[in-house]
Formats: C-alpha cells, structure tokens, sequence
C-alpha cells in the first residue's frame, strides 16, 4: 500500500469497510434464517414458546462457537503460513 496515494488508501480502506459490512450482514441473515427455520414451527402465538426461545439460543451459541474455531484454525494457518514465508 505505499504505492498508493493517501487518496487511493482512503478510497481502498473505505471501499474494504463496506465489503466487510456487506459480508457481516449477509453472515448475520444467514444465522438469523437457519435459527429461525430450525427453531421455529409454531406461529399460533406472536411470542416465542420457551422451547423455540431455548433452541434459538443454542443455535446462536452453537454458531459463534463455530465461527471462534473457523477464526481460530484461520489465524493459526496464516501464522504457519508467515512462519514458513520467512524461513
């Protein structure tokens, strides 16, 4: 990134946040649909049951969980990968 005017970094930085937000959101509604799907089956009411509230929880539980390995194993592979770069 030195080759880039401050101008060009700005526009490269700004233009990054955005694909990030954009990819957050659509991992978020992706959560959100397959919780929702799993979870929920009865609309006789407008509240959740106590059932649909508790597999909603450990489908969000069971999804960060998830993405802390997928972060975890991801970081561990760059280290090695920086390891083996700089042998």
């Amino acid at each position: 990134m030195d080759m880039l005017t401050q101008a060009e970094q700005r526009t490269l930085e700004q233009r990054m946040q955005k694909r990030q937000v954009k990819e957050f959101m659509g991992a978020f509604g992706n959560l959100v649909e397959h919780c929702f799907d799993s979870c929920v089956d009865d609309f006789s009411s407008k509240a959740l049951s106590s059932r649909e509230t508790g597999c909603i929880n450990r489908c969000v539980s069971k999804w960060l969980v998830a993405q802390r390995r997928v972060s975890d194993r991801f970081q561990e592979h760059n280290q090695q990968l920086a390891q083996q770069m700089n042998k």
